[in-house]
């Protein structure tokens, strides 16, 4: 009976140092109050806030926090859109490889949250 509680004890540990540091969906209602990572805050934040208080440099720009927060936005469609970058309006001429892909996806969905309320 000990050695199996090792055993699982230990895989545990294991699994715990495998997990990436964002979750890829949330817990509803664990929005991040992590900031931003450097990548992200110069290539996005010169038009789009990245962080709270979520006031967009750019006013046509949507905040990572409304992006997130849309219905049906997931890990999934960020990445997606991301990909395509024919998506991209014109201003945004750049290319995201996969690894930035993935960092911007795993951030903006930390930023979803149950009671979010768009702000207008």
């Amino acid at each position: 009976m000990t050695h199996r509680l090792i055993i699982l004890a230990t895989a545990s540990l294991a699994l715990a140092a495998c997990q990436s540091a964002y979750p890829a969906e949330p817990q509803v209602g664990a929005a991040s109050s992590a900031p931003a990572p450097a990548f992200i805050e110069a290539a996005c934040g010169g038009c789009h806030a990245v962080e709270p208080p979520f006031l967009s440099p750019n006013a046509v720009a949507p905040s990572f926090e409304a992006i997130a927060n849309r219905p049906g936005v997931t890990r999934a469609t960020i990445q997606a859109w991301l990909r395509s970058a024919h998506n991209y309006p014109e201003i945004m001429d750049f290319d995201l490889t996969r690894e930035h892909v993935d960092e911007v996806s795993d951030y903006m969905i930390t930023l979803r949250h149950m009671d979010y309320v768009p702000v207008e």
